[in-house]
């Protein structure tokens, strides 16, 4: 069944009249009777007969109006809810947050002011690919290779920060750039909670050196993490500078001798959407602010 020719049944059965309903069609009356002809022929069954100079419909013909008439309207509004479907998708932005959380909140907050419109949906899961954005991090970041066509779909942004162990500015530290690990054999360990690839980072570097670190306390809260070290509580592995500002009068960054402490952290950009053009622009703001901030080499405010 053409959906054209429903329209005509539907619009024939509401006025009862032929000529009328080709007027409103705007539609000749012969390609009109025409139409509806045809729709019965392919129904196999008569759906209009003769009353009078106007046509009614027939019991089956009145079942199929009230069987036809809904499905049609959800039809023709299929478009316009397509539509809004369509402009819902542009205005969120779905943020898959494995890496660095302190610096993508902030960011999130300072795009906010220029397009307050914008809704964000995070998350941190590192099985979906249903993300717009992923924010995720290695220790030494290799792009898969990539045909051109799938290149189009997908860009990558690659920084690298150095991994600091941050002590209490005590004096036992307080003269110190730098640490070698095996001075911390018996040094309690203080991690931020959740953050699994950058303990697997972590915990990669230490075994190639032969050391183990003994945590006595998480926290899913970088600000908790930072006064626990600076109480005294233990020490910590802190990036350069994703992780936020740290008080030089409360911790200090001590540079690790025995091996190369960084990683590598790497926004995806997908664009898996009929408009890109929002996540895009989040994604330059979000590389851009990473790639100062990398510059200044020190943890942002």
């Amino acid at each position: 069944m053409e959906l054209t020719h429903l329209k005509y049944f539907l619009e024939v059965a509401r006025t009862e009249h032929v000529t009328q309903s080709a007027k409103t069609l705007c539609i000749v009356q012969p390609a009109l009777t025409h139409a509806l002809h045809k729709l019965e022929d392919e129904l196999g069954v008569k759906l209009f007969k003769t009353q009078g100079r106007n046509i009614k419909l027939t019991e089956i013909g009145e079942y199929f109006y009230k069987k036809v008439k809904p499905l049609y309207e959800d039809i023709e509004a299929l478009p316009a809810q397509l539509r809004a479907m369509e402009n819902e998708q542009s205005a969120t932005l779905n943020l898959n947050v494995l890496a660095a959380s302190t610096f993508v909140t902030n960011a999130v907050i300072l795009y906010k002011q220029n397009d307050p419109d914008l809704r964000f949906n995070l998350v941190q899961n590192e099985e979906t690919t249903l993300y717009d954005i992923c924010v995720r991090t290695y220790a030494s970041y290799k792009a898969p290779a990539k045909s051109y066509s799938e290149n189009s779909d997908e860009e990558n942004f690659v920084c690298t920060e150095n991994i600091y162990l941050a002590v209490p500015n005590v004096a036992q530290y307080r003269k110190r750039d730098s640490i070698s690990l095996k001075e911390l054999q018996e040094t309690n360990f203080i991690g931020l909670y959740g953050s699994k690839q950058l303990r697997n980072i972590c915990n990669e570097y230490c075994e190639r050196v032969g050391f183990k670190t003994h945590i006595i306390f998480e926290s899913d809260n970088a600000l908790a993490v930072k006064d626990a070290i600076a109480s005294g509580i233990g020490v910590g592995f802190w990036p350069e500078f994703s992780w936020g500002r740290i008080n030089n009068r409360r911790i200090r960054l001590l540079k690790i001798t025995d091996a190369e402490f960084k990683r590598d952290i790497v926004i995806t950009l997908r664009r898996n959407k009929q408009d890109n053009s929002r996540s895009e622009r989040f994604f330059r703001f979000l590389t851009g602010l990473l790639k100062r901030t990398e510059k200044r080499k020190k943890p942002y405010r």
